[in-house]
């Protein structure tokens, strides 16, 4: 018995949700990793530059509104991929020490999930009571 060890690390295959090999899961942790990074990393995106539109519209008339909208988009979505960084490494680790494949959906709502508990966390006022 022959084990698969390819690694799915292609843009296009995490867009796709389509895993290459033998068996069609995640299993090892630079795959779960670079999955569950991959889709934070693109829902973020889409959430930054939604915002960042928004507040090109909201700020035209204001003299540095420009200059504001682009300081506070980089400093989020800085923020934001260090995190995913941090936690999607996280999340990879478990799955590895608890000796558990990943399916390529669940990296899918594990990456978005990451950013829309981002939002969430945001708006809500609790790290404003710590």
């Amino acid at each position: 018995m022959s084990k698969d060890y390819s690694v799915n690390l292609s843009v296009q295959q995490v867009l796709s949700l389509w895993v290459q090999g033998t068996v069609p899961t995640l299993q090892h942790f630079t795959e779960m990793w670079y999955w569950v990074f991959l889709w934070c990393l693109f829902s973020s995106l889409f959430v930054h530059g939604a915002v960042g539109l928004l507040m090109c519209v909201m700020l035209q008339r204001h003299k540095r509104g420009r200059l504001i909208t682009l300081v506070l988009i980089s400093a989020g979505f800085i923020a934001s991929l260090t995190g995913g960084v941090i936690t999607s490494a996280a999340v990879a680790g478990v799955y590895r020490v608890a000796g558990k494949d990943m399916a390529p959906l669940e990296a899918l709502v594990f990456g978005v999930g990451q950013t829309t508990l981002t939002i969430i966390i945001s708006f809500s006022r609790i790290l404003a009571t710590l």
